[in-house]
Formats: C-alpha cells, sequence, structure tokens
C-alpha cells in the first residue's frame, strides 16, 4: 500500500501543472484596450464641452485612486485631500510661473520648465503627506480622520496668508500652461489632426488622460507589490503586522505620501483645467471641505480599496453635475434644473448613491462588478463539457 502511495505521490510531482485559464485575462484586457481606444477617438467626434466634462471626471479619478489607497488599502481615515490639491497646484504656479509684481506685493516664480515642475509639484505634495505621518501613526479611525480634516482648514488660511505664492484669495494668479518638447497643450500655435482643429481642450484631453493611466497602472503596481501586501497587513491587524515584520509606522506614512502624490497631481490637474489657481474665499471652495467629501463619496461608491472602482466612483460624482449643466437646456429643465443647481442634484445623487452602498453592498461598486463576473465565470463552467473518447485503460489498471 505504502508502495503505491508514493508512486502517485512521484507521479503528481512529476506531473507538469494544468495550465490556469487565461481567458478571462485576455478578455480584461482586451475590454480596457478597447475602452482606451475609445476615449482616444473622442475629440473627434465630441465638442469641447463634453471633453472639459471628461477632464473634470479624469480630476476626480487621480485624487479618488489615490485616496483609495490610503483608506480602502492601508485603512487610514483622510479626509485631507483637499489640502493636497492645493498644495499641489501651487507648488505647480511657483515651480513653472515666473517672478511678477501685482501692485505692491511680488508673485515669486521659478520659471522651471513645466514637465519639471508636475514632478516637482508631485513631490513636494508627497513630502507633506509624509510629514503628516507622526500624527497617522498614531492616530486611527475617526481620530485620524478629524486630525488630517485640520489640514483642511489649514490650507484655507495658508492660501489667503501667502498671497507671494498663491497670489491671493482675491484674484489668484495664471499657471504657466504645461508643455511637453515644446509641444503647449493651449490655444498656442494651429493643429489639426484629420480635419478636426485640436485647440486647448482636445489638446489637455490627452495629457489628462496620459496623467490618468499612469496613475491607474501605477496604483495597480503598488497594491499587487509588497508595499501592497504591507499595506493590507496594517490594515487588517497591526499587531499581527508587526510581528510579521512589517514596519507599522514606515507603512503608514507611505501610504499617506502616496495618496498625497496623487492629489498633488490631481491639484495640478485642477490649475490646468482652471487656467487659474485661486485660493478659497470661504472653506467650501474649491479646496475645502466638499472636496474632501466628494472624494471620499468617490472612493466609497466606487468600493473602498478597488483602483477601478474609484474610476467609476468619479465619473458619478464628478460627472453628474456636469453633464446636468451641459444638457439642461436640452432638458428644457432651465440653468437651475427645476429650482435645484446642477451642483445640489449631484450633491443629492452621490449622497444617495453612498447612503445605499452602506446599507445594501459595502464593498461598493467594485463588489457588485465581481459578483456579476463570479456569477459568469460559475456558469460557463456549468456548460456540459464536449464528449471525448474514452481512453484504454492500462494493463493492470482498474477503472472500476
Amino acid at each position: 500500500m505504502s508502495d503505491v502511495s508514493d508512486v502517485s505521490t512521484a507521479v503528481r510531482a512529476t506531473t507538469p501543472p494544468a495550465p490556469r485559464p487565461r481567458a478571462g485575462t485576455l478578455v480584461r484586457v482586451g475590454g480596457w484596450l478597447v475602452l482606451l481606444l475609445v476615449l482616444s477617438g473622442l475629440p473627434f467626434v465630441v465638442g469641447p464641452g463634453l471633453l472639459s466634462a471628461g477632464q473634470y471626471v479624469m480630476i476626480g479619478a487621480v485624487g479618488a485612486i489615490g485616496l483609495t489607497l490610503v483608506i480602502g488599502q492601508a485603512g487610514q481615515l483622510s479626509l485631507a485631500h483637499a489640502f493636497f490639491l492645493l498644495v499641489g497646484g501651487t507648488s505647480y504656479a511657483v515651480l513653472a510661473g515666473e517672478t511678477e509684481q501685482a501692485g505692491s506685493e511680488y508673485i515669486v516664480g521659478l520659471g522651471l520648465p513645466p514637465l519639471l515642475a508636475l514632478v516637482g509639484a508631485v513631490v513636494i505634495s508627497a513630502l507633506a503627506g509624509f510629514a503628516f505621518a507622526p500624527v497617522a501613526g498614531r492616530l486611527t479611525g475617526i481620530y485620524l480622520g478629524v486630525a488630517s480634516l485640520a489640514l483642511v482648514f489649514l490650507g484655507f488660511y495658508l492660501g489667503q496668508a501667502l498671497p507671494m505664492l498663491t497670489g491671493g484669495a482675491a484674484s489668484g494668479r495664471n499657471p504657466e500652461p504645461f508643455s511637453l518638447f515644446g509641444f503647449a497643450f493651449s490655444n498656442e500655435g494651429y493643429l489639426a489632426v484629420l480635419g478636426v482643429p485640436f485647440r486647448a481642450p482636445e489638446r489637455l484631453w490627452y495629457l489628462f488622460l496620459a496623467f490618468t493611466v499612469i496613475a491607474f497602472l501605477l496604483a495597480r503596481g503598488a497594491v499587487r507589490s509588497r508595499v501592497g501586501r504591507a499595506w493590507r497587513a496594517v490594515r487588517d491587524h497591526e499587531a499581527a503586522a508587526a510581528v510579521m515584520g512589517v514596519d507599522v509606522l514606515r507603512a503608514k506614512a507611505g501610504a499617506f505620501a502616496v495618496s498625497a502624490a496623487y492629489a498633488g497631481l490631481s491639484g495640478v490637474m485642477v490649475t490646468l483645467w482652471l487656467g487659474l489657481l485661486k485660493p478659497d474665499e470661504s472653506e467650501f471652495g474649491t479646496y475645502g471641505l466638499n472636496t474632501s467629501i466628494a472624494f471620499l463619496a468617490m472612493a466609497i461608491i466606487g468600493g473602498l480599496g478597488s483602483i477601478p472602482g474609484a474610476v467609476v466612483g468619479a465619473l458619478i460624482v464628478y460627472g453628474t453635475p456636469q453633464v446636468l449643466t451641459l444638457f439642461a437646456d436640452e432638458l428644457g429643465l432651465g440653468d437651475t434644473l427645476a429650482g435645484f443647481s446642477p451642483t445640489v442634484i449631484s450633491l443629492y445623487v452621490y449622497g444617495i448613491a453612498v447612503i445605499a452602498v452602506v446599507l445594501f453592498e459595502p464593498g461598493g461598486l467594485a463588489a457588485i462588478g465581481r459578483r456579476i463576473a463570479g456569477l459568469s465565470a460559475r456558469r460557463t463552467r456549468s456548460d456540459p463539457a464536449p464528449a471525448t473518447t474514452p481512453r484504454p485503460a492500462p494493463p493492470g489498471e482498474d477503472r472500476s
């Protein structure tokens, strides 16, 4: 009997493992490529209004990806995203702009190339997030969220107190248009592709699409790497993660730094999209509390920890007011949509979406997508296999 078991063990050891099914992977890759191809062709078929709305969605997608990393992957609640947006936008404006005089005051600029200024803005935002590490390492849950929220009010104060950097809340400052190897992503110079004039909206579309794709791929890589495993270990159980050799404080600091870097890139995109860096005159402006809540809603709706879910959440939260504003006249609802502005209606939409997710599907849209994919896979496996001719049994083998 032992001889038989030894032989069977040897056979299993020498038999190569069955190849894993790759149909699902190929379908996913093909789907992403088709989506990228469709997005690349939109400037040829839609107008500047929809392109501008899509750019705003991509701004939200980049920021939401960064937030879902620190909340969903590392388990650290952050409400400071709006602050890091302001840091990124201000850093780009200072690094890429020129020093100029506004009245009796000077607005500081270093005149660096836009690409170098962009990288510098992302690095400065990451350093700002890393500087928050001592607080993040000692607080968790709602206490950490409240502490991070204080940064939003700090940004509101600094934006008004440092007009030499931000231009002040009254007028702000115009950022240097982005250019790469002499090609300007603005209205500078005439460019037409297949008879379609490429002005600032079309050029910024491709720039923002490139930013979004890079941010998406880097986030997927981080989640699947050792860094991502360390984040999840800290999220699930800090004491157990420390026993396994994970530096908890370092993991938390890294998560906040990466999230802040994403927010900084999103802040640069906001500045380029608006063509203006202007600090808030109240706590509920472009870099205020409402922005941090909107990014949190994107992460929750999409599914905490899901990178594609964050993109879908941005489509819902940032896409809704843009689309309602664009098509208000076509719907015959006027400028305020039956007494409610598009912004107010969008607040109701994603507010209801957050409540529905919390009550019925805590995993968000990502969990729904996984469930649908699982049902499809089980249905495929349940299909009857094609009939095959049985292999004749070798001498001495009992098939009964």
